[in-house]
């Protein structure tokens, strides 16, 4: 009998422990649980303010550098840089807009294909063929003294190409000089 009554006496505390490891381990993932809601809903409230990425330019080369009709590759900053007929230049992801897979020029076929799922883009990034939602997005260009720099920090949608989005030369020497007769 004193085994018995020896064993009585262990078995509870041991239980005692058990019950209390639980509620502890219980309490916190409750505790972990009311965190990641109070964390989801700081974090939405941040996404309403508007934040400016810094630039990052690219520094693609000069003006001349590029005859028209060239789509020259960017492997850096995922862009393809375009100089079309008519001297304009744009600066157009080499992301798909269907599910973002990189897309390559083809040279004879003159238009972009996508080998995911067979989207294809014309030389402007209009889209010729679905299952892509709309053209390809845009990298803002600037040419100052005739040297190209591509920002890439912010990706521009866009429905459809616009002659608007294409970026001259010229264009930037006029506002350049126009500024400094300010």
């Amino acid at each position: 009998m004193h085994k018995t009554e020896l064993h009585a006496e262990v078995t509870p505390p041991r239980r005692n422990f058990l019950k209390i490891l639980w509620v502890s381990l219980g309490f916190v993932a409750l505790g972990e649980v009311i965190l990641g809601i109070i964390s989801f809903f700081s974090s939405t409230s941040q996404k309403n303010e508007t934040v400016i990425a810094p630039p990052r330019i690219i520094h693609a080369g000069k003006t001349d550098a590029y005859t028209p009709g060239m789509v020259a590759p960017f492997l850096v900053g995922q862009f393809y840089l375009v100089c079309y007929e008519n001297g304009g230049f744009m600066a157009m992801s080499a992301k798909c807009t269907h599910l973002g897979c990189a897309i390559p020029w083809d040279e004879k076929q003159q238009k972009f294909i996508c080998p995911c799922h067979a989207s294809q883009f014309d030389i402007f990034g209009n889209v010729l063929s679905s299952p892509a939602p709309r053209a390809l997005d845009l990298f803002a260009v600037n040419i100052v003294n005739d040297e190209i720099q591509v920002d890439i920090s912010t990706r521009i949608q866009r429905s459809r190409f616009n002659k608007n989005q294409l970026v001259f030369p010229e264009t930037v020497s006029i506002i350049q000089k126009s500024s400094k007769k300010q």
